[in-house]
């Protein structure tokens, strides 16, 4: 991966874009990571290898799930 500051980014936008096409570029500020630029059929890639939430929660799942009764006992409260 190659490392840019905002600042390198924002100064060579097209060098940002030519790079992101063979490797994900990461974008700093302040010297931490705060964005990732990539191919767009990188980021396709990625985004269909990703089981769906919908999938997921609809898979058949033998789960036992008997949460155990809460007693919450609270006091009267004197507002005088």
């Amino acid at each position: 991966m190659i490392t840019m500051s905002s600042r390198e980014f924002n100064h060579d936008i097209g060098k940002a874009k030519r790079t992101s096409h063979t490797n994900p570029v990461i974008i700093t500020e302040r010297g931490k990571p705060t964005h990732v630029l990539l191919s767009y059929e990188e980021y396709q890639q990625m985004v269909n290898t990703q089981p769906k939430i919908t999938d997921l929660l609809s898979l058949a799942v033998d789960v036992d799930f008997e949460p155990t009764k809460v007693v919450i006992q609270s006091k009267a409260v004197d507002f005088d």
